[in-house]
Parts: structure tokens; C-alpha cells; sequence
């Protein structure tokens, strides 16, 4: 069993949480991640460490309350135990001897940015962060990040917050300016990922994209996190998460992620409620 130790909501759709969990904290590296199971009865599924603290073996998770067992996940409480952590899994982010790295994040996907940044930041690289969002409420993390960073750039789609627009948009500007990157990781909606990569194309950086999203199993045996790169299929909890963002195929990945979005909306919307670690549904 695993004791929540911390809690915050960031905003009305995402949480952060620390967790104790000993044998992660103590070897998990930036860019991996851990599959939790709520209960006995709960499903398996994957959120990327977002953070470690080896002396206080804990390890942290940034979450949105997409679907139904992160929304029951959201329910429960400091003091309460999570029943399985797992982790860490999956490939650590290939940092050595990156001296200028752009992370281009997404929603929550700008937290699962936070480690990456934080390592390359420690190591003396120049860090700049773009973090995209729909509007105003839903800005997470904006002092983590800034510290972590050289530059940090922020844009609402609406424009109720810093630059108006796309992140997309805005890394096309710096990328235009003569700005260069040894490397730039994306994070975030399948989508927004794609586009980033079709961006930095024209400018042969190389561009990682983290393929959190869509694992499901979590260890390469449920196949459903199958991915088609440079022509080859790989799995992304095994081979991943990280993958050349100019040889994914994204649109048979964009049209693979829509199969079970109405079933999924469907198991949402039946949120059972999490009390002393017994299950009880109304």
C-alpha cells in the first residue's frame, strides 16, 4: 500500500499529489513513468512521475481528471493508500551533453516537461520552456517552471493569459529568430505534438515526443499503446515513451486514440466514491 502524503488541486481539472513509494523514488530518472491501481478492484493505468525526492522516497504525479479512475484518484485524500505503484518503467529521457533544449508542453503535459527541465537545468544546459493552454484557469505550474528555465513562454488560446494563441506559434517565432535548440521535447495532446513536429521540421532540429498518453497496460503485454515509427511499429511502454516525433505517424495515431472515447466517456460519468480505502457507489 501506498500513503498519499500531499495534495493540492492545481486548478478544477488537475491534482498533484506525493506519494510515498520507496523503490521508485529511489531510481526513477526524467522522462519515466509508474501504472497505479486504486484498488483491488480498480483498473491499471499510467501517469508519468512528474518528481523524486530520494531521501524522502516519495515520488510526485500531475494529473488531469480525464477519465474515470483519475477522477476517483482525485477523490482521495491525504492519509489515504493507493494499493499498487509501479515504476519506475519506460526509457529515461536521453539528456547527455545537451547544452540548449526547448520543452514544448501541453495542459499536463507541461508538468511531465518539469522533471526533463529540471535535470537539464542542474546540468548547467540553457532551458527554454513552452507551455501552452487553453485559457487563464487552467495555468499550472508557472513559478516551478520559470525557476527551472531560461526562458519560459506561455499562450492562452483565448488569450486570457500572456500571449495569445498557439504554443505552436509562438515556437515557430524564436524558431525563425535564429534561436538554436540541440534538441526539442514535446510533451502534451497527441495533436498539439503533431504539430509541433511538422513546426520544427523545416529547421532540422531533432524532436522527441513523449507518447504517454495512449499506454494503457503499461509493460508491452495489452498491445494497445502500438505505435507506427519510421515505418516499424513499436510499443510505446516498452520501447518508449519517447520517440522521434518526425517518423511517428501521427495520423494513424490521432485516428487509433478516438476508438474509445465514447466508452470512456461513458465509465466517467459513473464515478464511484473512494472512503478509508473501501469503494462504495451511489
Amino acid at each position: 500500500m501506498y500513503r498519499i502524503l500531499r495534495k493540492r488541486h492545481l486548478n478544477d481539472l488537475i491534482t498533484w499529489m506525493e506519494i510515498e513509494a520507496p523503490l521508485a523514488a529511489g531510481s526513477t530518472k526524467a522522462g519515466q513513468f509508474a501504472i497505479l491501481r486504486l484498488d483491488e478492484f480498480g483498473e491499471r493505468f499510467p501517469l508519468t512521475i512528474c518528481g523524486y525526492d530520494r531521501a524522502e522516497r516519495t515520488i510526485t504525479i500531475v494529473f488531469q481528471h480525464a477519465g474515470k479512475s483519475t477522477k476517483m484518484l482525485s477523490l482521495m485524500e491525504e492519509g489515504d493508500y493507493i494499493s499498487d505503484v509501479v515504476g519506475p518503467l519506460g526509457n529515461p529521457s536521453k539528456l547527455d551533453g545537451l547544452k540548449c533544449v526547448a520543452l514544448v508542453g501541453g495542459g499536463v503535459g507541461c508538468a511531465d516537461t518539469y522533471p526533463i527541465a529540471l535535470e537539464l537545468h542542474e546540468s548547467g544546459a540553457e532551458v527554454d520552456m513552452y507551455a501552452g493552454f487553453r485559457n487563464k484557469d487552467i495555468v499550472i505550474l508557472e513559478d516551478e517552471m520559470r525557476a527551472v528555465s531560461t526562458n519560459l513562454y506561455i499562450t492562452t488560446d483565448d488569450g486570457s493569459y500572456a500571449e495569445k494563441g498557439f504554443i505552436t506559434d509562438k515556437l515557430k517565432v524564436v524558431l525563425e529568430s535564429g534561436r538554436k535548440y540541440d534538441r526539442i521535447i514535446t510533451i502534451g495532446p497527441a495533436i498539439m505534438m503533431k504539430y509541433v513536429a511538422e513546426t520544427t521540421k523545416p529547421f532540422g532540429i531533432k524532436t522527441v515526443a513523449a507518447l504517454n498518453s495512449i499506454m494503457v497496460d503499461g509493460t508491452g503485454m495489452c498491445g494497445g499503446c502500438r505505435v507506427t515509427v519510421g515505418g516499424e511499429i513499436k510499443f510505446t511502454c516498452v520501447n518508449g515513451p519517447e520517440f522521434d516525433a518526425h517518423l511517428v505517424d501521427w495520423d494513424e495515431l490521432l485516428l487509433r486514440t478516438g476508438f474509445y472515447r465514447d466508452k470512456e466517456e461513458e465509465e466517467a460519468e459513473n464515478i464511484c466514491r473512494l472512503k478509508g480505502g473501501v469503494r462504495s457507489c451511489h
